[in-house]
């Protein structure tokens, strides 16, 4: 019989009470306000966003789907365009793409980092027998794909690229953040994020200016003033009050939250074990959004991890072009991806796990 789990994969409720006052403060600071959607809490944020990464704009919307698709639709995307991606990163970034009516087509990955490569990249795009209009590199698990080759080797062909860092806000090459490479880049603060907010909500990031206007634009309707639309693909896309003053209290703790997280990876870095492999390496390129292992018998190593009492959870089991929406996949192979969609299993992290519960997670990889 399996034990009870009782190192959860996730668990939110644990917020340090200094935390928990902070919160409280600026929720309540938001009540008396009388200012709930796109005020001063809001505005403030997306200048400390900004500053935190290194970009001239930071553009706060609902989510970060929405992010993604009006970054797309930002950089040019249009009906009838394809857009370059990967199919192991759970679908968010075809989503975006057939919402502008665009068609998503499909880069294998590295087989060591699962990550877009410049090699994938440029695989992909020379079997198409078109280019495509954007490419979106999603820095996956908290680790950055080799994100400068691609984007040279992009913008040599005329493909513009957006970075999806829902995974991975924090991460650096060389003292550079992740999202300050492509013409725009995404960011998630969905609450199971390294950055997380107290429901949804999303960013575009970048340093053009022209990308940052049409995402302010496209969020509230297509307004160019109020009650006058005149910019297509206007939607309502914004991010509350009570979400951005949330964002303020904890995007001072970030760096230090992605700290926690590599040291938690480190210690499972130690383990040694035939049965599987550990992804990535504690590096200031990495943040440990999620521990991901490969194991050729994933379901025997879900089993032993629950009797052992530990949650586990997989990222992602079914790859985009596997969906059964839409269907028909008629693309070129995408083996590495496929096999990793049978072999990935993640392990828990978070900042607010023990250190007895690591140690416990560490014995429970070292029987599987």
């Amino acid at each position: 019989m399996n034990h009870p789990v009782n190192v959860p994969f996730n668990d939110l409720s644990r917020t340090a009470p200094e935390l928990r006052a902070q919160l409280a403060a600026a929720i309540d600071d938001v009540v008396s306000s009388g200012w709930y959607v796109m005020g001063p809490q809001h505005d403030t944020l997306q200048v400390e966003l900004a500053e935190y990464v290194g970009t001239a704009h930071a553009v706060l919307v609902g989510n970060g789907t929405d992010a993604l698709e009006l970054a797309l639709s930002a950089v040019g995307v249009v009906p009838g365009d394809t857009v370059l991606t990967v199919a192991n990163a759970g679908a968010y970034s075809s989503v975006a793409a057939r919402l502008l009516g665009a068609e998503p087509v499909f880069a294998d990955v590295d087989p060591t980092t699962l990550l877009m490569s410049h090699a994938t990249f440029e695989d992909a795009v020379d079997r198409l027998s078109r280019p495509p209009r954007a490419v979106v590199v999603t820095h996956l698990y908290g680790a950055l794909a080799p994100i400068e080759s691609i984007v040279r080797a992009a913008h040599d062909r005329g493909i513009a690229v957006v970075e999806d860092c829902a995974q991975s806000f924090g991460a650096t090459i060389e003292g550079r953040r992740g999202g300050t490479f492509g013409d725009a880049a995404t960011v998630s603060f969905y609450p199971t994020k390294n950055l997380g907010a107290l429901g949804d909500g999303g960013a575009v990031i970048t340093d053009r200016e022209d990308v940052a206007e049409s995402v302010r634009r496209m969020r509230q309707y297509g307004w160019v003033g109020k009650y006058d639309i005149a910019v297509p693909h206007g939607r309502n896309s914004r991010m509350d009050e009570m979400q951005a003053a949330i964002l303020r209290v904890k995007l001072p703790y970030l760096d230090r939250w992605n700290e926690r997280r590599r040291e938690i990876h480190r210690a499972y870095e130690r383990v040694e074990h035939p049965g599987f492999s550990l992804l990535n390496r504690a590096s200031e390129s990495f943040i440990a959004h999620l521990g991901v292992i490969r194991t050729s018998d994933r379901a025997a190593a879900q089993q032993s991890l629950s009797a052992s009492g530990v949650g586990s959870d997989v990222h992602y089991p079914i790859p985009d072009h596997r969906q059964r929406y839409p269907g028909g996949y008629d693309g070129p192979p995408l083996p590495v991806t496929e096999a990793a969609a049978a072999e990935v299993l993640s392990v828990p992290i978070f900042p607010e796990m023990r250190d007895d519960e690591i140690d416990r997670v560490r014995r429970a990889l070292e029987q599987l």
